[in-house]
């Protein structure tokens, strides 16, 4: 028997469950499927909608509804994503593509880091506009949020300023490619592609427009900068530990030293490579992690009100805009000059 506790946190979820199925139908119309933008990115605009309209009026018993999916259900997410991908797609693209995604992720999250304690900004918002742009978007930025612990607007600041420049990525890749500026052959702008725009949906509909040959190339290259996330998030939380271990925290933070989602999201994906599943689970497990991440993100954003993106200010943009300047600029001379070197 459900004690009231948990009955009221039933009903945060549920809430959270009602809004991630108007994500899916939303996302599913031409429109929205037009523009690329994944149920996910639906579902943190149906939140932040709520959070800024209704959200006073909800009992405050379902908060913790509310925060179970933005932190549980998002590293369940976070695991399951690992069924889109197999360590054969990293054999197929060579060493090359591998070469460029590491040097994009390493430059980036770094070169974001510095610039952010120029710009004198909040160290979590950095860091997580800065891993957003360097791997997968959203998803990077979730995984960190859950390395880090930091308050759900700043998640949601910095998942804003990813899709912003990943949507426009997807738009202008194509049209620079089309009309010449990008004078690069479909393989080496499938490794540009793919190493630099933010999203795995914006990849994909940039991709499309390109051509079989280019988003073939484009979404393997982009699914390794996926994997890189395990890595990442391990070095992330070391770091976590280590300053809190340096400012005499022996609770709460000095104890994060393993993100264990991180290690689960690898160990799926070694299960996948051995294809031991048939497509059609596969692709159901697919679906239902999908909706996982869109309760994660509609969640966060039913905790983010615009007094809170006021309160981050100009900076956060700013740096989206500067790397992503870097990543089309740096990410292009990479494929045009190093990739054909190696």
């Amino acid at each position: 028997m459900l004690t009231e506790k948990r009955s009221s946190m039933l009903h945060g979820v549920l809430l959270i469950a009602l809004f991630s199925c108007a994500a899916f139908y939303i996302g599913d119309m031409g429109f929205v499927k037009s523009l690329s933008l994944s149920p996910m990115i639906v579902g943190i605009v149906l939140g932040m909608l709520y959070a800024n309209s209704l959200r006073n009026n909800l009992p405050d018993t379902w908060v913790p509804g509310i925060q179970f999916c933005s932190k549980r259900v998002l590293r369940i997410g976070i695991i399951l994503y690992g069924f889109r991908l197999t360590f054969q797609n990293v054999l197929d693209v060579g060493l090359a593509a591998i070469v460029v995604d590491a040097i994009v992720v390493a430059v980036t999250i770094c070169g974001g880091i510095l610039i952010g304690r120029l710009l004198k900004m909040d160290r979590g918002i950095t860091l997580l506009t800065s891993v957003g742009s360097a791997i997968c978007g959203a998803a990077a930025v979730l995984g960190t949020e859950s390395a880090i612990k930091v308050k759900p607007y700043k998640t949601a600041v910095a998942v804003s300023t990813v899709v912003i420049f990943g949507t426009l990525a997807m738009f202008l890749y194509p049209i620079l490619y089309r009309n010449g500026v990008f004078d690069l052959d479909p393989k080496a702008m499938g490794v540009f592609a793919g190493s630099t725009i933010h999203e795995v949906a914006h990849v994909v509909g940039a991709g499309n427009a390109m051509g079989k040959e280019v988003s073939d190339s484009a979404i393997i290259v982009k699914m390794i900068r996926v994997m890189m996330l395990v890595p990442v998030l391990l070095i992330i939380s070391y770091s976590v530990m280590r300053a809190a271990m340096r400012n005499g925290d022996s609770g709460g933070r000095g104890k994060i030293s393993l993100p264990w989602f991180a290690i689960l999201f690898l160990v799926v994906i070694g299960f996948n490579s051995l294809d031991l599943l048939p497509a059609a689970v596969v692709d159901f497990i697919n679906t239902f992690d999908t909706f996982f991440l869109t309760m994660a993100m509609t969640a966060l954003g039913a905790e983010t009100s615009i007094d809170k993106f006021k309160k981050a200010g100009f900076k956060p943009f700013l740096l989206a805009f500067i790397l992503f300047a870097w990543l089309i600029g740096g990410g292009y001379c990479m494929a045009k000059w190093l990739v054909p070197m190696i």
